[in-house]
């Protein structure tokens, strides 16, 4: 997609999405309270209500007791994420300088959030666990070349989403998600950054237009 092209359109779908998947979840509450408990919201506010020193080591370093109710939540927050995930890949589409689209990273931004979510949930009141996986994951030194610098962004989005899932928190997982969505895009319309001579920069920077080839 090219930068004189409009990107009113795409922007009016993306934000009709996120408000269409907000209605959703108010009206599910509304209709089906007795069920609220199952949905992955309210996750920070609870770890910033839990109890501290001794009382939470105690509770880290017992196994978690795995129930159908933590299942079904997981499944919910999975689901949550991928539906948080589209419309930033949707951006990546947008606003990738190439013309041809690497499918292979597409395919695991969109995956990786959904692992995220899932390890989240195995770790998050265990504290050895948390250690051991981690050493896990440092002995198979998994690594992934990134063809482009901005691609960590989505990568980190990725792991955002996942974490934001994981811990029952999918509420800051949908803002962070649309934020990420419409900064991106902003950016990108106003190709910020690539003209350091216009007045603005030029007074912050200290630049005039001869320099602008040096």
């Amino acid at each position: 997609m090219r930068k004189s092209t409009s990107i009113v359109n795409p922007l009016f779908a993306i934000l009709v999405y996120y408000g269409a998947l907000a209605a959703l979840v108010i009206a599910f509450n509304s209709l089906f309270p007795e069920y609220k408990s199952l949905l992955p919201f309210g996750g920070i506010a609870e770890f910033m209500g839990a109890p501290t020193d001794e009382e939470v080591i105690a509770t880290f370093v017992n196994t978690p007791e795995v129930t159908h109710h933590a299942a079904v939540t997981l499944a919910v927050a999975i689901l949550g994420a991928l539906l948080l995930m589209a419309p930033i890949s949707w951006v990546y589409f947008i606003t990738t300088r190439t013309k041809q689209i690497s499918r292979s990273f597409a395919q695991t931004m969109v995956v990786l959030p959904v692992i995220v979510a899932g390890i989240a949930m195995i770790v998050q009141d265990n504290l050895a666990l948390a250690f051991s996986l981690a050493g896990v994951v440092a002995a198979v030194r998994f690594r992934f070349s990134l063809e482009e610098p901005a691609h960590a962004l989505y990568i980190f989005a990725a792991i955002a989403v996942g974490l934001g899932a994981g811990i029952a928190a999918l509420g800051i997982a949908f803002v962070t998600s649309l934020a990420f969505v419409l900064v991106n895009l902003l950016l990108w319309k106003l190709d910020y950054g690539a003209d350091l001579t216009t007045p603005f920069f030029s007074f912050m920077t200290g630049r005039g237009r001869d320099d602008k080839d040096l």
